[in-house]
């Protein structure tokens, strides 16, 4: 990897912003071959994972789904997170955020064919008719065959005058169920999903003070706190973004530090967008300061986790968590009747094109939406599975990267097409991973083969992608198969050919018996090199339901990720239980990674 300081350059795949989809695109783009530059505002790779300090991710948890990209990058977490993952009851992997951009600034180094250049942004695109074909930045010009739209706002598409979304759609449109039929004024309220500038807190110890944050008494009402952990308690209120080493992401929808105040500003003025993005930093500052007051002084920001940039207080995340962004109008929309289950079954049927799936990137997560000042009923899309409830899987089409009438260009983050609706599920963090991933993937195939992305045979991405030497990715999503099954490239291909041949159930031809399990471990974890002991009394509490009752008396609740795993609890009467698993003391769960007994 090169960090450039050029004021001209021409590569074959031009990534601006800093979004997760960014950097996996970037990656994967040079690790195909061809030349990359990735243009970036912050000096940390990741954006949502990293940068922005959502540092506990949702969805694709089962370990089936832990592919590509995002598995690739909670293998890494593992192996160099002290003190392990399992510390939240939000998510089943939380880490120092800057242990997550030390991995994407050396996945990047690994790279010769990789420049990253901080500190520029995107000022004009450049089009040769209905082609891009570069990106004028503050201080360079960057040409490229491929540009890839890697912004948190999807800002080359204003800049490009590139058609796109913003907001809410009505039911009409796109005929989702859970989309308005007439927008009211709360629609117009909240035109998009809250933003979250994230705090990372430190326990600095009983009876100690941590650093008092300082803010303007005009704008501090601890009303607008004051419920935030009325109904959950202080510790669990804590508990939900619990790190490692006694520290805690804050990023807190219930009276917290959401932030939903006219958030058409962010695609507004460069000044309107500033003052939006001050008051919301300025928000979760005010909100802290509460904590402070009303919980205990001994919480406060940490001081070792972000860069210092811009003069942002310490703790501070480099810029907020947008969950949403302009979206491309692609040659397909994904929309909320794409990411539902099919009726009775736990997956989504896959998305076609010419008889033939055209998917590349995979979801689970149930369709999430925040907003300030009222709740948005969406349609169910949940099971429950190993002692717990997950979403129902479901793929994303290739053309929903590419821009309707425009070549050179394709999407890999939130600002791909996708509807309002849909976004509250696709927004998570695996899932842009995995777009990133298709679109750094779809662009070096591109340069290779002289074509634009509409032109690119999806079935050649797709192969690519299933069995890419490094992080293989999923096309269509099953409970019983992943990278280490013998037939896993044969079973992803066999059903992207055939999707009407695709099980309902998500399991391989019906059969509901995982394929050649392990005899011992059951994870798809390497030794799962934190795992402890556990012992004790197993029981059946009802369907997917299991508790555990150790020596001590202390039952815990019993989870796994893991489809063999699943397959023994729903099948086990009570008796004595002897394994390897991960106590999480925030959730009251051990999740179970081995059985001997």
């Amino acid at each position: 990897m090169v960090i450039s300081s050029g004021m001209a350059l021409t590569v074959d795949v031009l990534v601006v912003g800093d979004g997760t989809g960014g950097a996996a695109a970037a990656i994967q783009a040079a690790r195909r071959g061809v030349s990359v530059a990735i243009v970036t505002e912050q000096p940390w790779l990741g954006g949502m994972l990293t940068s922005a300090g959502v540092c506990a991710p949702d969805g694709n948890e089962l370990e089936c789904l832990q592919v590509g990209f995002w598995g690739a990058f909670l293998r890494e977490l593992e192996r160099r997170q002290s003190g392990g993952l399992d510390h939240a009851w939000v998510s089943f992997f939380t880490y120092n955020p800057r242990v997550g951009a030390e991995i994407f600034r050396d996945w990047a180094a690994e790279l010769e064919n990789l420049q990253w250049i901080v500190g520029d942004r995107p000022r004009q695109v450049l089009r040769q008719g209905d082609r891009v074909v570069g990106v004028e930045f503050e201080h360079r010009r960057i040409e490229a065959a491929i540009v890839i739209d890697a912004t948190e706002l999807g800002d080359l598409y204003a800049l490009g005058e590139i058609p796109h979304r913003w907001g809410w759609e009505l039911r009409d449109e796109f005929h989702e169920p859970s989309a308005p039929l007439v927008l009211t004024p709360e629609h117009a309220r909240e035109v998009v999903q809250s933003l979250t500038w994230v705090a990372i807190l430190q326990d600095y110890g009983q009876g100690n003070r941590a650093p008092q944050v300082v803010t303007d008494d005009a704008t501090f009402d601890p009303s607008l706190f004051q419920s935030a952990w009325a109904n959950h308690g202080a510790a669990k209120f804590l508990d939900y973004g619990r790190l490692p080493h006694d520290r805690f992401m804050l990023n807190w929808p219930i009276a917290g530090n959401d932030y939903a105040t006219d958030l058409d500003r962010l695609v507004g003025t460069e000044a309107e967008r500033s003052a939006c993005l001050a008051e919301a930093r300025n928000h979760t500052l005010n909100c802290v300061r509460d904590l402070q007051t009303r919980l205990d002084p001994r919480y406060g920001l940490a001081g070792d986790i972000f860069p210092t940039v811009d003069g942002l207080p310490a703790g501070l995340a480099l810029y907020p968590y947008f969950r949403e962004s302009r979206r491309l109008v692609g040659l397909r929309t994904v929309c909320e009747t794409d990411i539902l289950p099919i009726a009775g079954g736990n997956v989504a049927p896959l998305p076609t094109w010419n008889d033939r799936a055209e998917s590349i990137a995979i979801g689970n997560y149930p369709n999430d939406h925040h907003y300030a000042h009222f709740t948005l009923p969406v349609q169910p899309k949940s099971l429950r599975w190993g002692g717990r409830t997950t979403g129902t899987p479901f793929a994303i089409p290739y053309r929903a990267l590419i821009p309707a009438a425009i070549d050179g260009l394709l999407a890999c983050d939130k600002n791909a097409a996708v509807s309002h609706v849909a976004n509250g599920a696709t927004r998570l963090q695996p899932v842009v991973l995995g777009l990133g991933q298709a679109a750094g993937m779809a662009a070096a195939l591109c340069v290779e083969r002289g074509c634009q992305p509409r032109d690119l045979d999806v079935r050649s991405l797709q192969q690519a992608l299933v069995s890419d030497p490094i992080a293989p990715s999923v096309i269509v999503p099953l409970f019983d198969r992943d990278p280490r099954s013998p037939d896993w490239v044969e079973t992803q291909l066999r059903y992207a050919d055939q999707p009407e041949r695709y099980p309902i159930d998500g399991y391989v031809d019906g059969d509901r018996s995982p394929i050649n399990p392990p005899s011992r471990s059951h994870s798809i974890h390497p030794n799962n090199p934190n795992a402890i002991a556990i012992r004790g009394t197993f029981t059946r509490k009802g369907d997917n339901d299991y508790t555990l009752t150790d020596s001590q008396g202390t039952r815990w609740r019993l989870v796994t990720l893991s489809t063999a795993i699943h397959h023994q609890l729903r099948d086990r009467a009570k008796s004595k239980l002897i394994g390897r698993g991960y106590p999480n003391r925030a959730g009251g769960w051990i999740r179970l990674v081995e059985i001997e007994v």
